[in-house]
């Protein structure tokens, strides 16, 4: 089971992440963030989804919403921007 290891927001509602599989990639999640609902409209507040944290694995925000790694790691690769990390 793939978890997110490391989480920094970078930019206005950009996130870098870091799995367990050695990958990485920065995702902007302004998409998901055009959504009208309860748990997605105080993240449209900067300084609300700097405040991210990670919770046995997931990407998580103190409202009680949250990001599986699996679906954001997905994300990653299908739009072609997880990076693997470097053979040693």
């Amino acid at each position: 089971m793939i978890k997110i290891v490391q989480a920094e927001v970078i930019a206005n509602h950009v996130v870098r992440l870091a799995f367990s599989d050695g990958s990485s990639g920065e995702l902007d999640l302004t998409e998901l963030l055009d959504r009208d609902g309860e748990m997605v409209r105080p993240l449209k507040d900067p300084a609300f989804f700097a405040d991210c944290f990670l919770e046995l694995g997931a990407l998580c925000w103190r409202n009680g919403f949250e990001l599986s790694a699996s679906s954001l790691h997905r994300k990653l690769a299908h739009r072609g921007a997880l990076r693997q990390a470097d053979a040693a």
